[in-house]
């Protein structure tokens, strides 16, 4: 490819920059999950070649660095490895937000203020809100069975609050394979803009000599149900995941003004995507159909004017 380009756009917008530049047969840095999300069929049928999505979310990163272990064939370097039986399973970490460990009803009044103090991440308001409700990891369940090929019943979530690993592949034999670096963006956008070289001095590298400890603990899905809903809508249909991901822009640019609590932000996901019956084989055209739809849905449950979700 003659050049690398890096969609960094935020929010289901992103799709028509994911597409062009796909079309034109350059090499794309993925920064712009929702592009997957709201058109993961219409983006896997543009691609050109093998390897020309390179993930910049970290956890995709992590996990395309983690499947070169598993690669045989001298001199292949694609993120994406296609029919390896040897794989086990994709772990994918989540910080956990700044509302980790806290029960529904401790979450009924907590203001944009508080959602938006993550612990360990320094990130955009959206992206930051939809890690309090852990939206932003369903949106990684739903990214990586499209960029690696893998059954979504073989990808895990698991909290861990340091944010060191960001992400594991587990092999048929035991081993995981674990990639682990400071929470930075930095890294995973210097491999997304120059795959697969490690330059120097892109991070600062881990201090092994410091006491330090790494904790895992399964995720809450009573308190936090988008997860459950990230994997409802994948198994049920191509644009399940367009009106959850729609549905959700509107809710945290709601939640962002003050229009309405915490909570309702992912209530309105699942009442939205409950009323969805969902086209399998979608066209762009149809996308964008159910996109605008499910905007202007989640505005009217909420009873909000227009469809600010595509403000974002």
């Amino acid at each position: 490819p003659e050049a690398t380009v890096l969609n960094g756009v935020n929010g289901g917008i992103g799709l028509a920059a994911t597409l062009h530049a796909l079309e034109c047969g350059s090499r794309l840095a993925l920064a712009n999950k929702e592009s997957l999300v709201v058109g993961g069929s219409l983006v896997t049928a543009a691609m050109q070649y093998p390897g020309q999505v390179i993930p910049v979310d970290s956890e995709h990163s992590a996990l395309a660095q983690g499947l070169l272990a598993g690669v045989h064939e001298k001199g292949m370097v694609s993120p994406v490895v296609t029919g390896r039986s040897e794989l086990h399973s994709l772990v994918l970490t989540a910080s956990g937000g700044p509302f980790r460990g806290k029960k529904s009803s401790e979450l009924r009044d907590v203001t944009a203020q508080q959602a938006l103090a993550h612990p360990t991440w320094a990130m955009g308001p959206v992206v930051t809100v939809n890690s309090s409700t852990l939206m932003n990891k369903g949106l990684d369940l739903i990214e990586a069975p499209l960029l690696f090929d893998v059954p979504p019943a073989q990808i895990t979530p698991v909290i861990h609050p340091q944010s060191i690993v960001h992400s594991m592949v587990t092999w048929q034999d035991g081993s995981t394979i674990a990639q682990a670096s400071y929470p930075d963006m930095k890294l995973p956008i210097a491999l997304g803009l120059d795959w697969h070289h490690h330059r120097p001095s892109i991070g600062r590298p881990l201090q092994w000599g410091e006491a330090t400890s790494w904790t895992f603990e399964p995720v809450d899905n009573e308190t936090f149900p988008a997860l459950a809903l990230a994997r409802q809508a994948l198994e049920a249909s191509a644009t399940h995941t367009c009106v959850l991901n729609a549905a959700n822009e509107v809710g945290v640019a709601a939640f962002l003004e003050g229009q309405i609590p915490w909570h309702r932000i992912v209530e309105t996901v699942a009442a939205v995507l409950g009323e969805h019956e969902g086209i399998d084989d979608p066209t762009l055209g149809d996308v964008l159909a159910v996109q605008d739809w499910a905007f202007a849905r989640a505005a009217q449950l909420l009873g909000l004017p227009g469809n600010p979700g595509q403000e974002l």
